[in-house]
């Protein structure tokens, strides 16, 4: 399919050049938290209580430019207290908006903010996107007491998990490494902490949270299926606070506050496990497995400075490590599994005039994934990673109430280190067949454009073009039928060995029936250059990242969606129906019977396409003291590889026909909160064996077709309550009890099968019969909290 940009560009041209009628005026400047000067993301300013508007930018700076005359502003933003301002436009003006959070008030005004967010959801041209509040992922029961930010978004609809205790997530039918996950701009390459059952997001160093599955704006792309775009805080620049939390299995520490007052401000989130800490007095010195033991740490940091009112300068960091070790001294066995995230991003935010405003990001990250084994006088090895380093661009020009255009370009130098095994006994030492880093560039330029055209209608649209190129040193090895190395192609540092690239185009079209509903559809296509690759026929850890490189081609994917909005009840309920149908091209897997070696993994690679299909239900209470959503998914996901399942479409391997989720929050009273969720979802698709034969007295396997099975399906209830006591006599430091109980009724819900072999053939009496492992039974959980 041919793309042209022509139209696109033409139209964004037309619209850029528009010219003022009247004499017109512009206020900037950011909506900030009154308390803490932490900037609002995505705050709404309404003119005359008219759904004319604009809203805050992803760095909550905000330009309004009206004809000469008084207007009546509406600032307002969920959980804080909106406020009116009667303005003249009669000059410039430059100057910042503080709301009071609705919690320092005595006032019910989470309902009138929560309004104007609701409305504006209905309004907005942008499907699929959810602005998730902290306080909403903290009040929710949680694995441990674990608050985890990736757990809430698997509670919305598309959005699923990937087993028991998994952080990793599911979008429309993608795989994992289809959804873009950023901390500050910075790639996150590895979501989670031990093995998946916790993410790496520390919720008290996180100030917003925003999914896009549909729809996804021309600012973001290199993934397929959805956008996690997280921002940190900047930290208090008023007073320093400090709020810690003691949970079962750890603790977390932030620290913020000013360096210079008004001006300057850090803050410091740290976390870790105990786990290792706890077990160790347990584990006597003449234990076999003394020196085992596992935990994970992460550490954010983040300094800004405001070096005038047209300029700020941000660097933030974050730093997370997980460590597994295992010891049998009885069978001279030991094992140590480290892994982990580095990111940092320096950004500069310029206001060049009174309607453009730029950010400029320097950003770096590093992932690696380490696997070292040893017995006896024998060692292996496995390891893996990837590591960035990029700029970014982004200018934000608000040329009108009607108009909001956004362009920009980034670059990201890769550097992979492929998936490698290695070893060694005594002298011998194995070596890969190909241990070269793999290095590329990655570049990426977009235009796109919020348009009110009319009272009804609002478009969305924008154009990226984005190119991939693979780049030396590296070396091509000719080989014949048995590896043999024949003949080789070098490429020195910086030739290209091979490019791809292309345009994506993306739309996004809401037509307005009334002011409480509308219809929107949206077509958006994506390029993916790198790849998370699976093996899903070993417990080994052979998941590694992959460039597209002369072997490998990026994938591609289109999305149509459409989708029905409305809210009921004076806004109380928010519901909305969609529709959606993924297509996604050169999709990658293993051959079947891949195992780790010494060989370049590109060459044990298959490549297919896969589509998905499916419909969204999301009603949402946002009023009240009981508030929660109910999100239901009917979906399909299929996969067909020419090198698998003899050609067969199969299911893919997160195939969910059903997915329930049911969320509630009631706040008893001003000391009790209470919190529950309820998940069902169809049992995973799986391949199990069919027939059982013993081949010279080898019980062998035949397995059926791929994922022709269904495990068990998963269901579990959470419950949660919050205490906070309100003492008599006021104090320095606020506390409070959280409370929780996963699985409930202790479900046991299947996370793998096995077949257990019972007697012999010999003596006629061999049963094979298939068991079930299980992790999690009810868990209760307690954790402290404190602020000061």
């Amino acid at each position: 399919m041919k793309y042209v940009p022509g139209t696109f560009i033409l139209i964004l041209l037309i619209h850029a050049s528009q010219l003022f009628a009247q004499q017109k005026f512009t206020w900037k400047g950011y909506v900030k938290d009154s308390l803490t000067g932490e900037t609002l993301i995505n705050a709404s300013i309404l003119i005359n209580n008219e759904t004319r508007g604009v809203s805050t930018n992803q760095y909550g700076y905000f330009s309004l430019t009206l004809p000469a005359g008084n207007y009546t502003l509406l600032f307002s933003y969920v959980g804080y207290s909106p406020k009116i301002i009667n303005a003249a436009f009669n000059k410039n003006i430059s100057g910042d908006i503080l709301l009071l959070p609705a919690a320092a008030t005595m006032q019910d005004v989470v309902v009138t903010a929560a309004t104007q967010k609701r409305l504006s959801n209905v309004k907005s041209a942008q499907m699929g996107q959810v602005d998730l509040s902290i306080n909403t992922v903290k009040s929710l029961p949680s694995f441990m007491g674990e608050t985890d930010i990736l757990k809430t978004l698997q509670l919305l609809p598309g959005v699923r998990n990937a087993g028991e205790g998994n952080s990793g997530f599911y979008v429309r039918g993608g795989g994992p490494d289809q959804n873009l996950i950023l901390l500050d701009e910075a790639v996150v390459y590895n979501s989670g902490h031990l093995f998946g059952f916790f993410s790496v997001f520390n919720s008290d160093a996180v100030k917003n949270l925003t999914l896009i599955k549909g729809g996804m704006p021309a600012q973001y792309g290199g993934r397929l299926s959805s956008v996690i775009d997280i921002a940190m805080k900047e930290g208090n620049v008023n007073k320093t606070q400090v709020d810690a939390g003691l949970g079962l299995i750890a603790s977390r520490l932030s620290v913020q506050g000013p360096i210079i007052k008004n001006k300057a401000s850090y803050i410091i989130s740290a976390r870790r496990t105990y786990i290792d800490a706890l077990m160790k007095p347990f584990i006597k010195k003449s234990s076999s497995f003394y020196g085992s033991g596992y935990y994970f740490y992460d550490l954010n940091a983040k300094v800004n400075y405001k070096i005038s009112n047209n300029d700020h300068l941000y660097l933030s960091g974050y730093f997370g490590r997980d460590k597994f070790i295992f010891n049998n001294a009885r069978h001279s066995f030991s094992t140590s599994i480290p892994w982990g995230n580095s990111t940092a991003t320096f950004r500069w935010n310029h206001s060049f005039s009174k309607k453009v405003f730029s950010n400029l990001s320097l950003i770096y990250n590093d992932y690696k994934f380490d696997f070292t084994g040893r017995q006896d006088d024998f060692t292996i090895g496995y390891s893996s990673g990837i590591k960035d380093r990029g700029a970014k661009l982004d200018v934000d020009y608000f040329t009108s109430t009607s108009h909001k255009i956004k362009f920009g370009g980034q670059y990201t130098y890769h550097v992979f280190y492929p998936g490698v095994a290695s070893g060694y006994q005594d002298s011998v030492i194995f070596t890969p067949a190909n241990t070269q880093k793999k290095y590329a560039y990655e570049y990426g330029i977009y235009v796109q454009d919020d348009w009110d055209v009319s009272k009804h209608i609002k478009i969305n649209y924008g154009l990226r073009f984005s190119a991939f190129q693979q780049a030396g040193p590296y070396t091509i090895y000719k080989t014949d039928a048995d590896g043999n190395k024949l003949d080789s192609t070098v490429f020195h540092f910086g030739q290209i060995i091979k490019t791809y690239g292309g345009f994506e185009p993306r739309i996004t079209i809401r037509y307005g029936l009334n002011n409480n509903s509308s219809i929107k559809a949206s077509v958006t296509r994506n390029l993916q250059y790198i790849h998370l690759v699976n093996n899903a026929g070993t417990t080994l850890p052979t998941d590694i990242w992959v460039p597209s490189t002369y072997r490998v081609q990026p994938q591609d994917g289109i999305l149509y969606a459409a989708g029905y909005f409305r809210n009921f009840a004076g806004n109380m309920f928010e519901t909305s129906l969609e529709l959606y149908y993924k297509t996604m091209k050169h999709q990658i897997e293993y051959e079947e019977g891949y195992t780790p070696s010494l060989e370049d993994p590109e060459k044990s690679f298959v490549f297919g396409k896969g589509w998905s299909y499916g419909s969204e239900l999301f009603i949402n209470k946002v009023k009240g003291k009981l508030t929660g959503w109910l999100g239901y998914t009917l979906s399909w996901t299929w996969r067909r590889f020419p090198a698998l399942n003899n050609g067969n479409k199969y299911p893919g391997k997160y195939d969910r026909r059903h997915d329930l989720s049911l969320v509630g929050m009631y706040e008893l009273s001003p000391r009790w909160k209470l919190s529950s969720t309820f998940i069902f979802g169809t049992g995973n698709a799986i391949s199990l064996p069919e027939r059982f034969y013993f081949i010279n007295g080898t019980l062998t396997q035949e397995y059926s077709s791929i994922n022709a099975y269904r495990m068990k399906p998963y269901h579990r209830l959470d419950l949660g309550a919050t205490y906070t006591p309100k003492p008599k006599k006021p104090r320095k430091y606020i506390s409070s009890w959280v409370f929780s109980i996963y699985n409930v009724y202790s479900r046991q819900n299947p996370y793998f099968y096995y077949f257990n072999q019972d007697g012999s053939l010999a003596d006629g009496n061999l049963k094979i019969t298939a068991k079930q492992v299980s992790l999690f039974p009810i868990i209760p959980a307690v954790t402290w909290n404190v602020h000061f």
